[in-house]
């Protein structure tokens, strides 16, 4: 399970004195226990992909303001904990691949224009899951079903 993983990893980390790689895997640990108690559940493998995607994304979306803010030190660091994080997710689809699934989907729910943005969205994301982050998928529909 994941959340073992995630606790052996953090363990390594304390014993090799990686400091980076143990405050990142305790930031995904602390998001996900989060979730946990605010909803009181379990939470199964794939709501913790979505948590660690999540996780991956933010720091994404940091990158541009430390950019233009000219922060070397600070995107150096974050594109770390991006690499650190990608460790627990899927491998990421190509466009062609997100593409091909999207076009099935399509197919599948008879969506022609950009109305049906939402059914292709919802069934793209279940089938996609983390292998692909939304913005991408949302880029490909829209070029889809234009």
């Amino acid at each position: 399970m994941l959340k073992e993983r995630l606790m052996a990893d953090l363990k390594e980390a304390m014993k090799e004195k990686q400091i980076l790689r143990k405050n990142v895997v305790q930031m995904v640990r602390a998001a996900i226990l989060q979730v946990e108690k605010d909803k009181q559940i379990e939470l199964e493998d794939n709501q913790i992909l979505e948590i660690i995607a999540k996780e991956a994304k933010k720091r994404k979306d940091s990158l541009d303001d430390y950019e233009k803010s000219g922060r070397q030190d600070l995107i150096d660091q974050v594109n770390q904990e991006i690499d650190i994080i990608s460790e627990y997710l899927p491998k990421q689809l190509s466009r062609e691949e997100i593409k091909a699934i999207v076009k099935e989907i399509i197919e599948e729910t008879g969506a022609i224009t950009i109305k049906d943005m939402g059914k292709v969205m919802k069934g793209a994301k279940e089938k996609i899951g983390a292998a692909a982050d939304g913005k991408a998928i949302n880029e490909v529909v829209r070029e889809l079903l234009n």
